[in-house]
């Protein structure tokens, strides 16, 4: 049984391994990124598809913090586009790309841990929190199989 809360807080510590990853100049940049990438965005739309709507539901869930976590994501997936467009993973350009992708989502990672999940644990049954796991975890398969962080995907996602 997947909690929730568990197997979302798993991918942020992915997520900032993905970023060592990134900034180290002995890392494959671009595997990590396109790793990051598909991610991402499998990550945020399976929350906001079959998480944050279940947790508005609940008194210990702060709805206008799960509205905000949505505007967070969208911060983010637009600071990835911009650092998907950079050609050369050893500019300064990719550089400062990527530390405002950084900011976008350790801001929302940190923001989501404190508020909504901290929320979600004390509560959400054990029991839904194990079924949102599993629907979480299925969408977020779903997601990645279909290639979710290409440029081309993010872009439409950003382009609305």
């Amino acid at each position: 049984m997947a909690d929730v809360v568990e197997v979302i807080l798993e991918d942020h510590r992915t997520m900032e391994e993905l970023f060592r990853r990134m900034r180290s100049v002995e890392a494959d940049r671009a595997k990590a990124l396109e790793e990051f990438s598909a991610l991402l965005i499998a990550h945020g739309e399976a929350e906001e598809a079959e998480v944050y709507g279940a947790l508005k539901r609940f008194k210990g869930v702060d709805d206008e913090e799960v509205e905000h976590g949505e505007k967070e994501h969208a911060e983010g997936n637009e600071a990835l586009l911009a650092l998907l467009e950079v050609d050369d993973v050893g500019s300064d350009e990719w550089e400062e790309r990527l530390e405002d992708l950084v900011k976008a989502v350790t801001h929302h990672v940190d923001e989501e841990e404190r508020t909504i999940l901290n929320g979600a644990r004390e509560s959400v049954p054990d029991e839904r929190r194990a079924e949102l796991g599993a629907a979480f975890l299925r969408e977020r398969k779903e997601r990645l199989a279909s290639g979710c962080g290409s440029i081309e995907n993010v872009r439409s996602i950003v382009g609305g």
